[in-house]
């Protein structure tokens, strides 16, 4: 018995087509045209009937025929791709990739999801090696999640950046405005009663962790209230850096009553580390965090945070980079930033200070 995998496929006409990856001459062959004429259909060019086109089409659709995705890109200089490059599949940058892809449908074009952050002691350029790779033959434009460095506008590829690194500078950029969240983090924990609040910031080197930084410290100052330096900790925005910062925040005779943690990742991390210490949360400690991921919303207790508009970030930044694909000018737009708002969702994990 053969297996279905391996069966013949058969045409329209009931010829059998090859087993194995389906050609241009698989498909002229099933159709009853010539080569050509399937070249001059899937190519959109003219010169072929109607009805002979629709035949081609039905059988391309019933064989799953797709041409080669770099020659038809050296034909038309088009691929109707998008590339989303990310340095590695993380919550962040996972929740973007699902909101631009809801975001695609209906726009004639395809994504081709990258990570290209390989080895963590070689992450700093990703990007531009990913652009270099993908570029031109690949991809129409691209996206880039969190790039490091400034991404270039003058390699022929538009570009759009969510949170970079850097902050809005070089080309197109999407964001959130990680100050006024950062104050609304904190500014809750204060309108609950606390008065020492640790930070566990993000990388030093990040625009969207200094700004976080400064608004916990603003919302500080404006109550009245002293930011104690030895409160204020770099996580890294990963759990495995966040930990050592942590044990160091909570392990102490005057540890805070609540932290604000740069981003969920760090915060549930703050969660797990509590409760090894024989901490209660919120009843010891309050905590909140920031990206508003799936997983916050199914911690135990449930994660207050501060919400990014992560699918709003994700079809922004899809429909500028489209708007640079298509334009007759493809650098006008370069240097267009948007600014999106945050907002405060309000879980279980954060409740009044407990009485001294």
């Amino acid at each position: 018995m053969t297996p279905s995998g391996d069966r013949p496929q058969v045409g329209p006409e009931g010829g059998a087509v090859r087993a194995g990856r389906v050609t241009i001459t698989d498909v002229a062959r099933a159709a009853g045209v010539s080569v050509a004429t399937v070249s001059k259909v899937v190519n959109g060019r003219y010169g072929v009937a109607q009805t002979t086109a629709s035949r081609v089409l039905e059988v391309v659709d019933q064989l799953g025929y797709e041409s080669s995705l770099v020659a038809r890109s050296l034909r038309r200089r088009r691929t109707n791709v998008i590339g989303v490059l990310v340095a590695e599949f993380e919550p962040f940058s996972t929740e973007l990739l699902k909101a631009i892809s809801k975001a695609v449908e209906g726009t004639g074009y395809e994504l081709l999801a990258y990570s290209g952050g390989g080895d963590t002691s070689d992450r700093v350029g990703w990007e531009r090696r990913s652009l270099s790779r993908l570029g031109g033959t690949l991809i129409d434009g691209a996206v880039i999640v969190t790039p490091t460095v400034q991404v270039p506008t003058d390699d022929g590829v538009p570009v759009v950046a969510i949170d970079p690194h850097t902050g809005p500078t070089g080309p197109a950029t999407v964001d959130s405005d990680s100050l006024a969240g950062a104050r609304m983090a904190t500014e809750h924990l204060i309108s609950l009663g606390h008065t020492r609040i640790g930070h566990l910031g993000g990388r030093r080197d990040l625009e969207s962790a200094r700004l976080r930084e400064l608004g916990y410290r603003q919302a500080m100052s404006d109550a009245g209230l002293t930011v104690d330096p030895s409160l204020v900790l770099t996580g890294g925005y990963r759990p495995d850096l966040s930990d050592r910062p942590t044990h160091e925040l909570l392990d102490r005779p005057d540890r805070p009553t609540a932290v604000f943690a740069a981003n969920d990742l760090s915060a549930l991390h703050v969660v797990e580390v509590a409760e090894e210490l024989g901490l209660r949360v919120p009843e010891d400690l309050s905590v909140v965090g920031y990206d508003d991921i799936p997983e916050a919303a199914a911690a135990r207790p449930p994660l207050t945070t501060v919400a990014q508009p992560l699918r709003e970030m994700g079809a922004e930044a899809l429909r500028m980079v489209i708007s640079l694909i298509e334009s007759d000018a493809p650098r006008t737009g370069q240097g267009h930033h948007t600014r999106l708002p945050t907002r405060l969702v309000e879980r279980a994990s954060t409740a009044p200070p407990p009485a001294s």
